[in-house]
């Protein structure tokens, strides 16, 4: 699978651990950056790029990591059609495939280990998206939403 990752120098050994991990199994790793540490860089520079490549590229999934993983996530959601995730635990990346299609998880350094990490993005990477009924609906109202902002009908009381 192509994987899409992207972060800052927060995150920056983690991201050259996750490329390294990533390659051994297997994936094509496309690295968006940081290519080397500066404590002065912007997240947005590399997640930005990470989740264009990713919204761009079908079938491909991406990581965006940061010292909390709160701007990133922000960040790559505002690229049209990318849903991100921000996840601490392999169940709530399960969840994030399975429920929400996310295409992108988002993972703090300084509130995750290396081995925690390494972890949640084998999960991510290996769950499907469930499309099941109930989550393909939810789905397709924030899509309609993000595409004109017509709001999903409210449930008759």
């Amino acid at each position: 699978m192509r994987v899409h990752i992207g972060g800052d120098h927060a995150a920056y050994e983690l991201q050259v651990e996750l490329v390294r991990h990533l390659r051994e199994e297997g994936h094509e790793v496309v690295d968006h950056g940081p290519h080397r540490y500066d404590a002065q860089d912007d997240y947005p520079v590399a997640v930005l790029r990470a989740a264009e490549g990713v919204a761009a590229d079908e079938g491909s999934l991406g990581i965006v990591l940061g010292g909390s993983g709160n701007g990133e996530q922000i960040a790559a959601n505002k690229v049209r059609g990318i849903r991100a995730a921000l996840c601490g635990t392999t169940e709530l990346a399960e969840l994030a495939r399975q429920h929400n299609d996310a295409r992108v998880v988002s993972i703090g350094a300084r509130v995750t280990s290396t081995a925690e990490a390494l972890e949640i993005v084998d999960v991510f990477l290996a769950t499907p998206f469930s499309d099941e009924e109930r989550h393909a609906r939810r789905l397709a109202m924030i899509a309609r939403y993000e595409e004109d902002g017509t709001l999903p009908p409210e449930p008759h009381a």
